[in-house]
């Protein structure tokens, strides 16, 4: 009789669980929407990125001892949970949010992760308010171990783009990577330099849309 009722527990508990991630899925999306309908060009995207999409962005950063990540425009936060799950320590990380509610809403999902309100196209200046990596007056070149990238560069002019790019390469050590998502079909950021090479994942099929990671890395 224990057993049985213990196993009625454990089923109801599973069934709340998942009520509640769909509550939190739903409410996640109707606040990027309306962020979406806000700011169109801010924005970019009418939903957050998915959980595939979310973990292929993480995997091609691994954790260290000193890490050193910035995630830019992590919205609702589901690249961010992508990081955490590959490893990586509230310490490790920065975020660099536009829109107020989102920094409020991802102070309270990942209580104490460094979240910075703040310009991802003024990358350097955002990271030396308080909480950032170089708020402490450290050295700001080559500092950096990856940036994962979740802006809707293309409502961007290109030259927008470009500049955002090679402010990160200054930032970042050699060879370490510049990633970030698209749902088109050519790179949303074409280098002038020979010295950046540019990767392509396969299609994330399961996000909607459909997308895919493009990896960034300049050995200097």
């Amino acid at each position: 009789m224990l057993k049985r009722s213990g196993g009625r527990a454990e089923a109801l508990r599973e069934k709340l669980n998942k009520a509640n991630a769909v509550r939190t899925k739903v409410l996640d999306e109707v606040k990027f929407f309306r962020s979406w309908a806000q700011n169109p060009l801010r924005t970019g995207a009418v939903a957050p990125s998915g959980p595939d999409l979310a973990a292929k962005m993480a995997s091609f950063l691994t954790p260290r001892p000193h890490s050193r990540v910035v995630e830019l425009g992590p919205g609702t936060g589901v690249v961010t949970k992508a990081l955490i799950d590959r490893g990586f320590a509230h310490q490790h990380l920065n975020l660099i949010e536009y829109s107020p509610e989102f920094c409020e809403l991802l102070s309270l999902r990942y209580p104490g992760l460094p979240v910075l309100q703040g310009d991802a196209y003024t990358l350097k200046d955002t990271l030396t308010v308080t909480g950032g990596f170089l708020a402490n007056g450290e050295p700001a070149n080559h500092s950096l171990d990856g940036i994962v990238s979740s802006l809707p560069l293309l409502t961007r002019p290109e030259p927008v783009r470009l500049a955002l790019l090679e402010e990160a390469f200054r930032l970042l050590k050699p060879g370490a990577p510049f990633i970030q998502f698209s749902y088109g079909l050519v790179a949303p950021v074409k280098p002038v330099s020979r010295a950046v090479s540019i990767f392509s994942s396969e299609w994330v099929w399961k996000n909607l849309p459909p997308a895919r990671v493009w990896v960034y890395r300049k050995g200097h």
